[in-house]
């Protein structure tokens, strides 16, 4: 097998990602080496960009993968290889696509063809019995790809999971919680034992009881890496009790493309007219694509702009612009045969640099036609309001313009959750005035979206302590423009410090809750505090059967 190059932005952190990457790629490739021969893969839309994160097609191309196709309704062209291989998440819907390729595939081919089925990140009971129900199940070779987190960025992993907070809080499905267990079991295998366990919230006592249970299944076997971990301590935090955070625009260059563009598996995609540039050959075509960016620190423009208030990003492209001008001119000065020979040496990563800054100007220019808007600063000023608990009892204004408007339901409906987070619910008058108001205008569907927003406590009446109040004075949550510095993070959004960022604060600087315990009383859910003494085995593993994540 041709060993691959660990990415290098991967490895720069204070955590080498890289191993998480080089494991789950060699995992993928021994399944796929197991089907000797030119094979298809007809991937899980939802997982082709997350896998792709780990091993791209070109290395897929190296392993005899001749083609690669979406697990979507509809037919394929005739296929020539031995093996088809599906790559699919548990569920239901995909079996049933699946069924459907393999009754189509068979009735076509005309040689004998060998099908697989790689389970991500492990097989269901469920999955199983749709598929013989079908009357596939036999043709079938299935194995478990067991990738239950993907390494985005040197200081970002995700379990990429698509409807988490709907299935466990709306449909009370708690395997993302068990998934959730799987991938700390997997980071502890990897980088060893973390020592201190802090967490709040119900959902994150659940996790931590299911990975202490996962640890006992190690308990049988000896230890094979060093006792000392990498990471030294593990924060869970229910997203439960800390709505506030996510209703709130973000504000930096990397939170403002993903308000407004959107970014999946690093990759954000643009209209192309910005990005014409005076030596395309082909301008108009440039114009009417889609431009695809990756965004991570790979790129050493993008990692110094990501974090940063996008009101700073102007200046910061500019001090940039000036540096490679100069850099650049420096070809027309007078020099020695080995100082030429540096530059030219140089010149690679300069026009490289030129090119990501034309690219980040180009992304900035979009991005301030979206906060140059009165709406955009009407909206910004309208959270601010709230999150500094002025008027958030009483209708809002703003908030009645865009439902007369009939503006995003999705914007509406997020002012509307942030005011409730930040008012610990609303009054019951007020929380009926704004159901009707949105029923009148979006229809009587919206009724289902009211329900099921109060179903997750994303609406709510107002009942008892105003927790959020008391939460924004003892943590410094919101700050005034005084306060505002390099230091502190309050232009993640309008001036407002999450609540998960103040909890990570006091759990660096103090090691434990100590100091908040009266404070933690008014978060839904259990407190956790532990410590780990259990030493994982360095292996991959076969955990608690599918019958138990079906």
């Amino acid at each position: 097998m041709k060993e691959t190059k660990m990415n290098t932005h991967l490895s720069g952190g204070r955590l080498n990602v890289a191993l998480l990457q080089e494991t789950m790629r060699k995992e993928l490739l021994n399944l796929l080496q197991l089907c000797e021969g030119p094979k298809v893969t007809i991937w899980d839309e939802w997982l082709a960009g997350p896998v792709g994160l780990i091993a791209q097609y070109l290395l897929l191309k190296d392993h005899e993968v001749v083609d690669m196709f979406p697990l979507r309704p509809g037919s394929l062209p005739t296929i020539s290889v031995k093996h088809i291989v599906f790559i699919a998440r548990p569920k239901l819907v995909l079996m049933d696509l699946v069924a459907d390729y393999i009754q189509s595939l068979r009735t076509k081919q005309n040689s004998p063809v060998e099908f697989h089925l790689f389970f991500v990140p492990r097989k269901s009971e469920l999955c199983e019995k749709t598929l013989k129900d079908r009357a596939v199940f036999s043709y079938l070779s299935i194995q478990e790809f067991k990738c239950d987190i993907f390494p985005f960025d040197s200081d970002v992993m995700s379990l990429e999971l698509q409807n988490d907070f709907r299935e466990y809080y709306l449909e009370g499905d708690p395997t993302c919680l068990y998934n959730a267990a799987q991938a700390l079991r997997t980071i502890q295998h990897l980088y060893g034992i973390i020592p201190r366990v802090f967490g709040k919230g119900p959902a994150a006592k659940q996790v931590w009881d299911l990975l202490c249970r996962l640890n006992k299944e190690d308990q049988g076997s000896p230890p094979k890496g060093s006792t000392t971990s990498c990471i030294d301590q593990l924060l869970l935090i229910d997203r439960a009790i800390d709505f506030t955070s996510i209703m709130a625009t973000q504000l930096t260059y990397e939170g403002l493309i993903d308000e407004v563009f959107g970014i999946k598996s690093s990759t954000a995609t643009f209209p192309g007219e910005r990005f014409v540039s005076a030596d395309d050959a082909t301008p108009e075509v440039t114009a009417r694509e889609k431009k695809r960016v990756v965004l991570n620190s790979s790129e050493e423009l993008f990692a110094e702009l990501r974090d940063r208030s996008f009101t700073v990003v102007g200046a910061a492209l500019s001090k940039k612009a000036h540096v490679i001008k100069t850099q650049l001119e420096e070809r027309h000065q007078e020099r020695s045969v080995q100082e030429i020979k540096q530059f030219v040496a140089r010149l690679p990563q300069m026009l490289a640099n030129k090119q990501s800054l034309a690219t980040h100007t180009a992304i900035a220019e979009y991005l301030k036609e979206t906060t140059d808007s009165f709406e955009f600063h009407d909206t910004i000023q309208c959270e601010e309001d709230f999150l500094n608990c002025v008027d958030n009892e009483k209708a809002c204004p703003f908030i009645e313009d865009l439902i007369a408007q009939k503006a995003s339901l999705t914007k509406v409906l997020r002012l509307i959750c942030l005011q409730c987070a930040t008012g610990s619910g609303l009054k019951p008058k007020l929380l009926e005035y704004y159901k009707r108001e949105l029923v009148q205008v979006y229809g009587l569907k919206t009724w289902l979206t009211l329900c099921n927003l109060e179903k997750c406590g994303l609406l709510r009446p107002q009942t008892g302590t105003r927790q959020y109040a008391v939460l924004r004075k003892a943590l410094h949550l919101t700050l005034n423009e005084s306060e505002m510095d390099a230091s502190e993070k309050g232009y993640l959004s309008s001036k407002y410090i999450p609540l998960a960022v103040r909890l990570s604060e006091q759990i660096t600087k103090n090691k434990s809750w100590t100091g908040i315990a009266d404070v933690l009383t008014l978060l839904p859910g259990s407190t956790v505090d532990e410590l780990q003494t259990l030493q994982p085995r360095m292996t991959r593993r076969n955990s608690i059967s599918s019958e138990n994540s079906s």
